[in-house]
């Protein structure tokens, strides 16, 4: 029985196509016909066409398809749908040592969003009388069935992705994971997760997201295989193609309020007002390898810059830096993490500013009174930066290219830099921040006291302060 068959079987899937929904759902089960290589109606091989940009019709199973659909297009029913379709149906056995078990993994940003798909998979498993009983064990995360196959949840982590076999990896979102490990963690969990797939032959990669700006792993799989035979499957609609149910007016009020967003949200469009803000390669090439802290030199005029956090969801981090001649050096960051009390960092980084004679520091001005009074009272003067935040990355750009910037050995440091991004608005105005769920807590610091450092032309800098 393929997959199609049993979404037509009345003891299996069918229930979930009843009331007219079969017929809002074609888009899909000619998507599933190219996914597993089954025979295609004249409709099916249009739209397959259509949203492939390919001509032939497709022969055999893919083991690896991309997904590029809009929002509530469907594609974490249809993924719950394949998750157990190849867990039930499918038998991994013979590739299976004894005590092996093989994982369908439905890998998201985190397992909150990796649930809602685990929901479809729960409901279908717990509501099929002949697929309830194949249920050894559910757990909190997943169910292992009876047949040596676990379907469960995993979070964008090339370190947890890594010590499975994968019979299946569903993954969710790909062209919004973000990781405080890696400027590029969906590249890196896919080489995690390969080698777990090499030892089933029929292994299924199904990487499915809305797209976002022009980079990362879905924008190369778009841009290398869409329109190509005997490459992986790339499948490209909006919403509405794949999800008629939604209503036209949704999508016209969502580009009217910004019409870039929503154009890459319904309309399945990357986004072409985001680029990258700075190449790896730039970055690495400013680091002092090996060099994570620099000592205090008497000789060296040292400021400070802070970015305050209130201890609940952002880092608070602190930079440090000087100039010699052309050149500006970092010399030294602190990060604290959230939960923290405000206070005791405070301290914590008077405490370093003393070590390098800094009297002064300069900070954000969106924190509030309360860093600016906690610095004073500890005898720290804290002077609000002049720049906002895109300002003082758009001035940092041309240290990185010109190599006059020395970083220290920070790989966090170097992943929240290249993770930054340029926007422009609907009005034409630009401004650098970090991606969406991402993070850029110890980058703005340095930006911060890097631009600082800049020793203004014709200006005498006078002895360093003495605390």
């Amino acid at each position: 029985m393929n997959i199609i068959e049993a979404c037509d079987h009345p003891e299996l899937f069918e229930p979930w196509f009843r009331g007219g929904k079969r017929d809002s759902f074609g888009a899909w089960f000619a998507f599933l016909a190219a996914l597993f290589g089954l025979p295609m109606t004249d409709e099916q091989l249009e739209l397959y066409q259509k949203h492939t940009g390919r001509q032939e019709r497709p022969t055999e199973a893919n083991n690896e398809a991309w997904l590029i659909i809009g929002r509530r297009g469907g594609k974490s029913f249809t993924a719950a749908l394949v998750a157990v379709f190849l867990g039930c149906f499918y038998d991994y056995s013979r590739y299976l040592a004894p005590g092996e078990r093989g994982t369908i993994m439905v890998i998201a940003a985190d397992k909150k969003q990796a649930r809602v798909i685990i929901r479809y998979v729960k409901a279908m498993l717990n509501g099929i009388a002949m697929l309830k009983d194949m249920v050894a064990r559910e757990t909190a995360d997943g169910f292992d069935l009876d047949n040596n196959v676990t379907i469960e949840v995993g979070t964008a982590s090339f370190r947890s992705s890594r010590g499975y076999t994968y019979v299946a990896v569903l993954a969710d979102e790909i062209a919004f994971w973000r990781s405080e490990d890696s400027a590029n963690p969906d590249f890196e969990i896919l080489d995690a997760i390969r080698p777990g797939m090499a030892t089933i032959p029929n292994a299924m990669l199904l990487c499915m997201s809305s797209p976002y700006a022009r980079k990362g792993a879905l924008w190369d799989a778009f841009r290398r295989f869409y329109g190509k035979d005997g490459t992986p499957l790339v499948w490209k609609a909006t919403t509405r193609e794949m999800n008629p149910s939604i209503t036209q007016s949704v999508i016209d009020r969502a580009l009217e309020r910004d019409h870039a967003s929503a154009s890459a949200e319904y309309m399945a469009e990357f986004r072409s007002d985001i680029e990258a803000f700075v190449t790896r390669e730039a970055v690495e090439a400013c680091v002092s390898p090996g060099v994570i802290e620099r000592p205090y030199v008497s000789s060296n005029r040292y400021r400070a810059f802070v970015d305050p956090s209130g201890g609940s969801n952002d880092s608070m981090t602190l930079a440090i830096g000087h100039s010699e001649g052309e050149r500006v050096v970092l010399d030294c960051m602190r990060e604290r993490k959230p939960p923290f009390s405000p206070e005791a960092v405070v301290a914590e980084f008077v405490d370093t500013l003393r070590l390098y004679r800094v009297s002064e520091v300069e900070g954000d001005r969106y924190a509030g009174e309360w860093p600016r009074e906690q610095f004073r009272k500890k005898g720290i003067n804290y002077r609000l930066c002049e720049k906002p935040r895109s300002d003082l990355y758009r001035d940092l750009l041309p240290m990185l290219n010109s190599k006059t910037a020395d970083l220290l050995d920070s790989d966090r440091l170097v992943n929240q830099i290249v993770g930054l991004e340029r926007r422009v608005s609907r009005g034409g105005k630009e401004s650098i921040d970090h991606a969406p769920g991402g993070h850029d807590d110890l980058a703005n610091a340095v930006a911060g006291v890097l631009n600082a450092s800049v020793k203004p032309r014709n200006v005498v800098i006078s002895e360093p302060d003495r605390i």
